[in-house]
């Protein structure tokens, strides 16, 4: 859910913006191939980065992370 006067995350976009060799492979090749089925799956299982560069990175670029304070009542 979007929050007025701000912007979300778009997918992979600190992928493209380190530019991961996987990210830039996936890039290049066809959604759906078999070979991009492939090449998704080290990004599922072996990502090159770790959650602190991507942390740090959302940080960096002025994301901030947020719930509703009662998450129940979304």
């Amino acid at each position: 859910m979007p929050i007025a006067g701000y912007i979300d995350y778009k997918k992979r976009e600190f992928c493209n913006d380190v530019k991961c060799p996987v990210q830039l492979e996936l890039n290049s090749g066809e959604e759906g191939s078999e070979e991009y089925e492939k090449t998704r799956q080290i990004c599922r299982n072996a990502c090159k980065f770790t959650t602190w560069q991507f942390h740090n990175w959302l940080i960096e670029k002025g994301y901030l992370v947020v719930r509703p304070e009662n998450p129940e009542n979304k």
